[in-house]
C-alpha cells in the first residue's frame, strides 16, 4: 500500500484583465481564501499578530511596520495554502510558489500601484528576515502558533507538546520571549 504524500494541486494563477479596478476587486476576493469557517484561521492569525505587535514596548521597532508586515506575512496563503513539511515539498518550491504568488497579486492583480509595492516590500522584508521589525514579526509568528495551541489543550483537553517545542525556544526578541515564558508558565501551572 503506498504511503506516499497526496499531491497538492493549486490553483492556476490569476491572469489580469488589463483593467486595474477589476484586478484589484479579484485580489480583494482572493482573500477570502484565508478565511475557514469554524476554525482559525490564516487571516485570524495574522490579525492576532498585528495586535500583538502593537502590544510592544520596545521603542526601538517601527510598530506600524511591524503591524502591516503581520498582516502580510503569509498572504500567499492566499493563493497556495498552509504548505506543512509532510507534504514533501521542499523549501525551496514552497518559496518559488509563495513568492509566484506575491509576484501575481502585486503586479497582474494590483498593477504595481504603490499599495501593491509596499505590500511587496514588506513581504520580502519578512521572508529575508534580516531587520529587526522582520525578526520580532518572525517571533510573533511563533508565538501565536504557541497561543493557538494552548487554546485547542484547553478546549479539546489534548497535548500539543510539539507545537510548544517548535516555537518557543526559538524566540529571540526579549519581550516576545517573556511572552513565550509567561505561556509556558502558565501551562505548566494548569497541569
Amino acid at each position: 500500500m503506498d504511503q506516499s504524500p497526496a499531491k497538492r494541486v493549486f490553483q492556476p494563477l490569476y491572469v489580469s484583465t488589463g483593467d486595474a479596478s477589476i484586478d484589484r476587486l479579484a485580489f480583494f476576493h482572493v482573500l477570502e481564501r484565508l478565511k475557514i469557517p469554524n476554525a482559525e484561521s490564516i487571516s485570524d492569525h495574522m490579525y492576532r499578530m498585528a495586535i500583538l505587535a502593537m502590544c510592544t514596548s520596545d521603542g526601538t521597532l517601527d510598530v506600524s511596520k511591524c503591524v502591516m508586515m503581520a498582516i502580510v506575512h503569509d498572504l500567499a496563503e492566499a493563493q497556495v495554502g498552509d504548505i506543512t513539511p509532510r507534504e514533501g515539498i521542499s523549501k525551496q518550491e514552497k518559496q518559488r510558489l509563495e513568492a509566484s504568488a506575491m509576484r501575481n497579486f502585486v503586479h497582474d492583480m494590483l498593477h504595481g500601484s504603490p499599495a501593491a509595492l509596499r505590500i511587496e516590500a514588506l513581504w520580502n522584508e519578512y521572508e529575508e528576515g534580516e531587520t529587526d521589525e522582520a525578526k520580532f514579526v518572525k517571533d510573533l509568528d511563533r508565538l501565536e502558533m504557541a497561543l493557538q495551541a494552548r487554546e485547542y489543550e484547553v478546549a479539546h483537553a489534548r497535548d500539543l507538546q510539539p507545537f510548544f517545542d517548535s516555537s518557543l525556544p526559538h524566540l529571540r526578541h526579549p519581550e516576545v520571549k517573556q511572552w513565550g515564558e509567561d505561556l509556558a508558565q502558565t501551562r505548566s501551572r494548569s497541569r
